[in-house]
Order: structure tokens, then C-alpha cells, then sequence
């Protein structure tokens, strides 16, 4: 009977013990199951976490990005690859070819597989408005040596191609310029000292060339040194309220002689106009304009400057003359540095062929702008604005 009892007891006991031990089993199960999930969950966080901020990276990245499989399948783009090339579509899953037609892009990536790596590509796009990107591209292996895909880093290099063009075209005109007056001054020199200078006539007209062709050396130097302080920014504007109808006189006051010399009439129809600006600078801007109309428009004819209020607050002034006027395929560059419309014509009065230009930058840096209209034969107008000043 108690064997009974006891075997009971200890069966009832094991009971016991299984069921406390199956209750602690499936607590800690439950935990670790809640463990792993919490795992999980912040796995995935971290791994969303990551590709975000990979792409916030990428996208943050002023050159372009394009990162193909190993198929040459677009993998990942980054946002200024697509700016670059000015995409909208979904790109991933295609291939260049698809998206770019671009064969010399292909050619390259053909390349890089080969050769593992090519530095300084330079790709023109073919484009009405000129562009020229620079490709760096490298192959992607894994751990075993095995090609996984390839990577293409594009820098945009218009910007820097246009700057290249405008220096070279600028050197150019500088040694054009500059070699015109030079020959001259040296061949009327080495004239006078084989003999010339013996014969006081010829020696005088000599001379008088020689001087003419200093004075057009030293216009274009002061000309060139006013470009070069306008564009780096280093000419600081005294701003003031001036007015324009008495700059306007002065001006005409200066230029007498020569239109006096043609008949051209000054006429000066400014109302009380002021804006705020720099008066020598801006005395600078009505010279060159008006000069240059004495020297274009028809002897006998009239050179006038008017104006008037706007109502965004700036004037508008014109300086207007009644020559042959300007070819309309020249409107779009005659402010451009070193362009002459007639360059023969052009020499022969003097120019440098950067008055226009510095008007403009004079003009642009007081945040005004400047035109010119103007129809065949019937002379050509130039435009400027300023901000007004009560």
C-alpha cells in the first residue's frame, strides 16, 4: 500500500515538475521568439536605414552616377546622373543603349571590362547646345576575382570647355589686336632710321601714325584692365543719386569736337530722370554709346539720348543715332568682347572693339541691363537700365 502511495507521489511529482518545466520552456521560447523578431525588425531597420542613407549619399553627389550588373544592366543611378542626361523615366533593369543611344558610352564599357579601368574620358554629347561630360570607370569584382558589374562617374566639363574656348578666342583677338598697331609703329620706325627722318614732311606724317597707333595701344590696355576689374569683381561702385539730364550735357560737352567734326547734332531729350549709380561709371556708359553713335551714324545727322521712368522702379535710357544701322545677325553679339559689325571700319575709327562690352558689365553690375534694336537704314538704338533714385 504505501509502495502504492509513493509511486503515486512521485508520478504526481514528475507531473509537476514537467508541466513547471514546459511552462518555463515556452516562456523562454515566447522571449526568444519576441527576441528574434525585435532582431529582425531591427535588422531591417538598420538595413533600411542604411540604403537610405546610401541614397541620400548618392544623391547627394554633384557628379553623376551609374552603377550596372554584370549583364551592363542599369543597377543604380543617382539623381544628378539623371539631371545630366535629363531622364524621368525608371532606368533600372535597362541598358545604356536602351536609354542613352549613346554608342561611344556603350564603346566604353565595353573598354572597362578589358582593361579594368579608363580615367579622363571625355564624351561630347550630340547636342545643339554643345556639352561636354568627363567619364571615370572601373570594373567591380568580388572576393573570388569574378566581375560583378561596372561603375561610371560623370562630371559635367561645359562650363570649363566654354571658359577653355572664350580664353583661347580671347588670347587671340588680345595678340590680333595688339600685333595691328605694333607692325605699324615698327615698320614706320625702322622707315625713319633708314633715311625717312631726314625728310621733315614724311618724318612728321610718320610720327603722327606712330602716335595715333600708341594711343589706340593704350586705349585697348585701359580697356582690357577695366574688363578684367569689372569681371573679377574688383571695382567697388560709389552708388549715388545722380542725374542724368546734366551727365548727359557733360558728356556732350566732351564729344563736341568730333561731331562738330561730321555735323552730327547732340540733341539731348532726358526729363529730370535720377538713378542710383556710380556718376563716373555711368559717365563711362553715355560716352562710349554716344561716341560710338557720332562715329557710326550718317555726317549731318543727330545723335540723340532720351529716357523714362518704368514702373518697377528703374529707368530706361537710349542713346539713338540715324546711320545704316546694325545687321540683325549682329544684335545677339554686339556686346560681345572684341565683335565689330564692319571691322575694317571699325580700326580705321580708333575702336578696340570692347567699349560695348565694358558698357554692359558697367551696366549689369549696377543690376541694370542692356540692348540695342535696330533696323537696316534706318540707324540703330541702344538701350540701358538703371535703378532709379527719388
Amino acid at each position: 500500500m504505501i509502495w502504492s502511495i509513493l509511486a503515486i507521489a512521485a508520478i504526481a511529482a514528475a507531473v509537476a515538475i514537467h508541466f513547471t518545466w514546459r511552462a518555463k520552456f515556452q516562456r523562454q521560447h515566447r522571449q526568444l521568439q519576441a527576441d528574434l523578431e525585435d532582431f529582425h525588425r531591427r535588422q531591417q531597420q538598420t538595413s533600411s536605414d542604411a540604403k537610405a542613407q546610401q541614397q541620400v549619399l548618392f544623391n547627394s553627389m554633384l557628379e553623376g552616377l551609374l552603377l550596372l550588373d554584370r549583364n551592363r544592366k542599369i543597377y543604380l543611378v543617382n539623381r544628378a546622373f539623371k539631371n545630366l542626361f535629363d531622364l524621368k523615366i525608371e532606368l533600372r533593369g535597362k541598358t545604356v543603349m536602351e536609354v542613352l543611344r549613346l554608342h561611344e558610352l556603350q564603346e566604353l564599357i565595353a573598354r572597362v571590362e578589358t582593361e579594368k579601368q579608363v580615367l579622363d574620358y571625355e564624351l561630347k554629347l550630340p547636342e545643339l547646345n554643345e556639352r561636354w561630360l568627363q567619364v571615370n570607370a572601373a570594373a567591380i569584382f568580388n572576393s573570388t576575382g569574378e566581375r560583378e558589374g561596372t561603375i561610371l562617374v560623370f562630371h559635367d566639363l561645359t562650363r570649363l570647355k566654354q571658359l577653355e574656348r572664350t580664353r583661347e578666342e580671347f588670347v587671340a583677338n588680345v595678340s590680333h589686336e595688339l600685333r595691328t598697331p605694333l607692325s605699324l609703329i615698327k615698320g614706320y620706325v625702322e622707315t625713319l632710321l633708314d633715311g625717312a627722318r631726314q625728310q621733315p614732311e614724311i618724318a612728321e606724317r610718320f610720327l603722327k601714325i606712330i602716335e595715333r597707333n600708341t594711343q589706340r595701344l593704350d586705349l585697348l590696355i585701359q580697356d582690357l584692365l577695366t574688363i578684367s576689374a569689372m569681371e573679377s569683381g574688383r571695382v567697388k561702385l560709389n552708388l549715388q543719386p545722380v542725374g542724368l539730364q546734366s551727365l548727359t550735357d557733360k558728356v556732350f560737352n566732351d564729344l563736341k569736337p568730333p561731331a562738330d567734326n561730321k555735323s552730327v547734332s547732340l540733341v539731348n531729350q532726358l526729363p529730370e530722370l535720377k538713378a542710383t549709380g556710380d556718376a563716373h561709371r555711368l559717365e563711362q556708359v553715355l560716352a562710349n554709346l554716344v561716341d560710338n553713335a557720332i562715329k557710326y551714324g550718317r555726317p549731318n545727322g543727330h545723335v540723340t539720348v532720351g529716357g523714362r521712368s518704368l514702373e518697377n522702379g528703374k529707368v530706361e535710357i537710349f542713346v539713338q543715332d540715324d546711320g545704316p544701322g546694325i545687321p540683325p545677325e549682329s544684335l545677339d553679339r554686339i556686346f560681345e568682347r572684341f565683335y565689330r559689325v564692319d571691322k575694317a571700319r571699325s580700326r580705321d575709327q580708333g575702336g578696340t572693339g570692347l567699349g560695348l562690352s565694358i558698357v554692359k558689365h558697367i551696366i549689369q553690375s549696377h543690376g541694370g541691363e542692356a540692348w540695342a534694336r535696330s533696323e537696316s537704314g534706318k540707324g540703330a538704338t541702344f538701350f540701358f537700365t538703371l535703378p532709379g533714385a527719388n
